[in-house]
């Protein structure tokens, strides 16, 4: 060895319980994107326009708006475990009521009652994932609960839109029902019953958690631009997303049994690019956001002038999911480092802002192609808020290395043990 080489740490492996919380979520990210395959049937089916359909979309994301801090803050004195157990149980209810709505407002409702169920299941789990491993091991960790968006893109969301052309829209609702009922079971089995917020990192605190001092974090602006960052990220590959299906077939010319193949290509994508997320991101914090969003930014720009080409969409939509989950695992890990003594509003902060951001982006897109400009204009809409990410992570890189320390909302061990491991980062 180099006189002057540190010795290597090895890597951490993922406990059982992370895995089990990725494969949950896998339920959870097939509910939340199948309706981009599905946009077509439930509007022939409940007589609205595809703008109006999107809603649904948006809805879902209001609900992980709201749902986020409003549960985190709500449970954080409850055993984990039993508060994900409870909300995995809301939101296979929510699933069953959306597949038996007899009208578009109750569609529209069931969506946010199951979305305040995600959002809250998505809080309390990362904030366990993060707990049960050391801070330099934060972004696999969650890399892995993001991979179970990943798999649903690749599986779930293209099932769910076979199931809609050949059993109807309806029969997706209830395949995701029985999923929940299977990630229940899997989180009673593994999830430990000690896993609880305090502390930071580790495999669980003794302190119980306070609301006010967690609060605390939204005192620093690096907590926002983490914040903005995010939800302008999301609201960039989701306005384009959310619209993928019909631009596949009114603009590139494709047949509708092509969608199915082409979301499983964007799931692939956005598998690839979580696996390399998770990998360099402890490492290269900034580095992987400035990266993956300019890749995001060029794709869909690419694709705003070339979506007639059939060949160029459908590869253009693969890239645009290895590009836009590269950088799931650093925002992610971004936000339980400038926000680490408020683990379980940091998971809160963040599934907020991922769903600002699945809510602006459908519904300005819904505008673009209300005003008539056609679904390449959604896509020079997503590279136009995907700079916007990139100013304010530059904006962000800035403050940090000019800043000794970026921890914020806390005093004592619990915000100093994340201090020295995260000014090393960027």
């Amino acid at each position: 060895m180099p006189p002057n080489s540190a010795p290597q740490r090895p890597r951490t492996s993922m406990p059982a319980a992370v895995y089990v919380l990725g494969l949950s979520v896998f339920a959870l990210g097939t509910s939340e994107f199948m309706l981009s395959g599905l946009l077509q049937p439930i509007a022939r089916d409940m007589d609205v326009s595809i703008p109006r359909a999107g809603l649904l979309v948006s809805a879902f994301a209001i609900g992980m708006v709201v749902g986020a801090p409003v549960l985190a803050a709500a449970t954080l004195r409850l055993p984990r475990r039993t508060t994900l157990v409870a909300l995995l149980a809301v939101f296979g209810l929510g699933q069953v009521a959306g597949a038996l709505s007899p009208s578009y407002g109750v569609l529209f409702v069931s969506r946010v009652v199951s979305a305040l169920a995600c959002a809250g299941f998505w809080a309390v789990g990362a904030a366990v994932a993060v707990s049960l491993v050391p801070a330099d091991a934060r972004a696999r960790a969650m890399a892995v609960m993001v991979g179970g968006l990943s798999i649903a893109n690749i599986v779930g969301v293209p099932a769910g839109a076979l199931l809609g052309q050949h059993a109807g829209w309806r029969a997706a609702f209830w395949a995701v029902a029985g999923m929940s009922v299977l990630g229940l079971a899997g989180v009673l089995a593994l999830v430990p019953a000690t896993a609880r917020a305090g502390g930071s990192g580790g495999a669980g605190g003794t302190e119980a958690p306070r609301l006010r001092h967690e609060l605390a974090i939204y005192r620093d602006r690096q907590v926002w631009l983490a914040l903005a960052a995010t939800a302008l990220n999301a609201a960039a590959v989701f306005s384009l997303f959310s619209y993928l299906a019909p631009l596949l077939t009114e603009t590139a010319g494709l047949k509708e049994s092509w969608v199915p193949t082409v979301l499983a290509l964007f799931g692939v994508g956005a598998l690839i690019g979580t696996a390399v997320g998770g990998r360099i991101a402890d490492a290269h914090l900034f580095g992987t956001m400035y990266g993956g969003i300019a890749a995001s930014a060029a794709v869909m720009a690419l694709l705003a002038l070339t979506a007639h080409v059939a060949v160029a969409a459908v590869v253009l939509a693969l890239l645009l999911g290895v590009a836009a989950f590269v950088t799931a695992p650093a925002l992610n890990a971004r936000m339980f480092n400038v926000a680490n003594a408020a683990p379980t509003l940091a998971g809160a902060t963040t599934t907020s802002a991922f769903n600002i951001g699945n809510t602006v982006g459908p519904w300005l897109g819904g505008l673009v192609i209300s005003a008539g400009w056609g679904y390449p204009a959604v896509a020079g809409l997503g590279a136009l808020l995907a700079v916007l990410a990139l100013g304010t992570t530059a904006v962000a890189s800035r403050l940090h290395h000019g800043a000794s320390r970026v921890v914020a909302g806390g005093s004592g061990a619990a915000a100093e043990s994340g201090t020295a491991g995260l000014v090393r980062r960027g």
